[in-house]
């Protein structure tokens, strides 16, 4: 049977690139939702899942280290990037299927080290697909390409996250690796091995060995990188900017799961509401785009940078009264149950949370696209999105530690005041044409 050429057409491209986010989504949604919802279950305290949830956001911040390999060393009959996405394929599921039999509470350590290599096929994965994308996407589709995208990756995490505890109560935890390996190798089979990957244009001369053009590429980038981030005071700022969390965090990370267990939700329930989670928060996210257009980006984000505090500290002020202050030992004899009020706001809380994040989780991205540097912007926007990717790994690893010293409601506190920083950094992150003196080199061009 002769497959059809997906990237001939408009809606295959759409299809295509959809399902290639899918992918993305899938094990991160398994990781830090399902596998974190289970250590927690299982006796694990917040302290270790902290790290474990900001390790899986390391390898992604520092994706752009695989652009110049990803450009470099290719296979002009396989397809330049359906090569590397077929290879980062194959390592994410091989790396699931050696975590599998691990132990992740007892053996946690070589888990984590595993999930790591996991994540860093992942974003190696990434960097191939939007390489792809610039390659084959028309500039008139490229818009709604990046909408299926970022839904794909949506859909991947529910898929991961919320697919996998509906599944964990039917059939073994163990087993659902494989049900997350089986998602990645339908994607493969029906999507990537049937991609007819057009020929790129003519590569240019180069002296040397490929991995001499690597390196001189990586040198290229850090050196751009640095021109564009001090060419001007807006750039500048928006490093500052970049490195700081954009209002609360902490109803998205691992406090979220370590609380749904402590507070009684079973894997149905906690699937339930990752589900609906998800749906608000892509649902935000256009309309969050919408709403900037129309009345101004940096305005509309300070609004919803705010709002994301408010149900962090309603959340905080029903603990404290609840008096749910320091983590539950998962093994302890009669605990303690939680009120069904507290229940109920924690509910609320987490959709809220969402609600506000995705409003402005894309007006983010477009803030940073506004001080770019248009000579460098493939450096100097890559850079910014692999710094906002740390800002979620030492989060994490932060409020894993608080949650065990401050207990949650201090925690929330902090989390709210820490990400209203920001704030006073926006009025400066405004690109002035005069300000637009811009090294001449495009750098590499990382996704």
């Amino acid at each position: 049977m002769k497959w059809p050429d997906l990237l001939a057409t408009r809606g295959g491209r759409l299809a295509t690139f959809f399902l290639l986010y899918t992918t993305e989504g899938i094990p991160l949604g398994f990781t830090a939702t399902a596998i974190a919802t289970q250590m927690r279950r299982q006796g694990l305290g917040p302290v270790a899942i902290g790290a474990f949830v900001g390790s899986l956001y390391l390898p992604w911040a520092f994706k752009w280290v695989m652009g110049p390999f990803v450009d470099a060393f290719t296979s002009e009959r396989f397809g330049r990037r359906r090569t590397w996405i077929f290879a980062a394929q194959v390592g994410m599921m091989g790396s699931l299927a050696l975590a599998m039999p691990v132990d992740y509470v007892a053996q946690l350590t070589l888990f984590t080290a595993i999930i790591f290599v996991h994540n860093a096929f992942a974003a190696t994965q990434d960097v191939a697909i939007d390489a792809l994308a610039v390659g084959v996407l028309p500039e008139h589709e490229r818009g709604t390409a990046n909408g299926f995208m970022f839904a794909g990756a949506s859909v991947g995490q529910a898929i991961g996250g919320s697919g996998v505890l509906f599944l964990a109560a039917v059939m073994s935890f163990p087993a659902t690796y494989v049900f997350v390996i089986g998602a990645l190798l339908a994607v493969m089979v029906f999507v990537v091995l049937p991609l007819r990957e057009p020929p790129g244009p003519p590569r240019i001369a180069r002296d040397g060995s490929a991995f001499a053009a690597v390196g001189a590429e990586l040198a290229t980038f850090v050196t751009d990188a640095w021109r564009a981030f001090t060419g001007t005071r807006a750039a500048r700022v928006g490093v500052v900017a970049s490195l700081l969390p954009f209002g609360a965090y902490a109803l998205s990370l691992a406090l979220q799961s370590n609380l749904a267990v402590e507070l009684g939700l079973d894997d149905n329930t906690v699937a339930q509401l990752n589900l609906v989670s998800t749906f608000v928060f892509a649902l935000a996210c256009v309309a969050g785009g919408w709403i900037s257009d129309r009345y101004g980006r940096r305005s509309t984000l300070a609004f919803f940078v705010f709002l994301t505090v408010v149900p962090t500290l309603y959340l905080a002020y029903a603990m404290q009264q609840a008096a749910w202050i320091l983590p539950v030992d998962m093994a302890q004899p009669n605990r303690p149950l939680p009120a069904p009020s507290l229940v109920i706001t924690f509910w609320i809380t987490v959709i809220a949370f969402n609600v506000f994040q995705g409003l402005y989780y894309g007006v983010r991205s477009a803030l940073f696209m506004d001080v770019t540097v248009p000579a460098v912007a493939a450096t100097q926007f890559t850079a910014y999105m692999a710094m906002s990717n740390l800002v979620v790994s030492y989060t994490s690893w932060w409020q894993g530690n608080a949650i065990v010293t401050w207990g949650y409601p201090l925690t929330l506190v902090v989390d709210s005041v820490v990400g209203l920083g920001v704030l006073f950094l926006l009025p400066f992150m405004k690109a002035r044409q005069a300000e637009a003196a811009a090294p001449a080199s495009p750098g590499p061009r990382v996704a």
